[in-house]
């Protein structure tokens, strides 16, 4: 696979480091001349001095031709500018982007490009898993279809308790995957299934209707 990554920081070099390790063809655009040095000593001549947000630049190492294009930069803007290049003007089939600010994430998704990773979110997300009460948890996005699943965990104050799934108005296009009750084993649910307290309930959903899907559920 030909990956193009933007950006030559220590994000930019670890997973260079680690793609040549899995045997990708890998080029870096990094703007700061001594960074390149740097990347060129240890890892080979994959470097080019360069602004990944330009679109000379990235026709110049072949991005037409890559699988897949990684902006990591420490600037969000930065790395939407040049996804979205690689996107629209190279038909760069895969582009991932790298974000500072979570509150980014909405317009990143909204202008196409296809996965975004966020540190605070990450973080974030590990927390939730970790905090029982928790109303929800994103499990997998997929941004390139508008598409997530989420679990939601019914706690002891929500209104839907005791009620069956069919009694539960759910957002249009949200579909309920998987009950996994407490104690015992997980169900897919029917109309008729009961909605009980600490239920995790794993649901197909998008951005958008994620907030709508839990007030919904919990009633809350």
């Amino acid at each position: 696979m030909y990956i193009v990554i933007v950006g030559g920081g220590r994000v930019g070099y670890y997973l260079a480091r680690a793609l040549l390790n899995e045997g990708h063809e890998i080029v870096l655009l990094e703007k700061n001349a001594r960074f390149c040095d740097i990347i060129n000593e240890e890892l080979g001549s994959i470097c080019l001095q360069g602004d990944g947000c330009e679109a000379a630049t990235l026709a110049e190492v072949g991005t037409g031709r890559a699988d897949m294009l990684v902006a990591v930069t420490g600037d969000d803007e930065d790395n939407l500018v040049a996804c979205q290049v690689a996107k629209h003007k190279f038909n760069v089939p895969r582009t991932i982007a790298r974000i500072r600010n979570p509150q980014n994430e909405a317009i990143f998704k909204k202008l196409g490009i296809d996965v975004t990773v966020s540190a605070t979110n990450i973080i974030l997300e590990a927390i939730e898993k970790e905090v029982p009460t928790h109303p929800l948890t994103h499990l997998l996005m997929r941004s390139d279809k508008g598409l997530e699943i989420v679990e939601v965990r019914i706690t002891s104050d929500a209104k839907t308790i005791g009620k069956p799934v069919k009694a539960v108005s759910l957002p249009e296009g949200t579909k309920l995957a998987l009950v996994i009750p407490m104690n015992r084993k997980p169900v897919i649910p029917n109309p008729n299934t009961i909605i009980r307290e600490g239920d995790q309930i794993v649901a197909l959903t998008s951005l958008e209707l994620e907030e709508e899907l839990r007030a919904k559920l919990t009633g809350l």
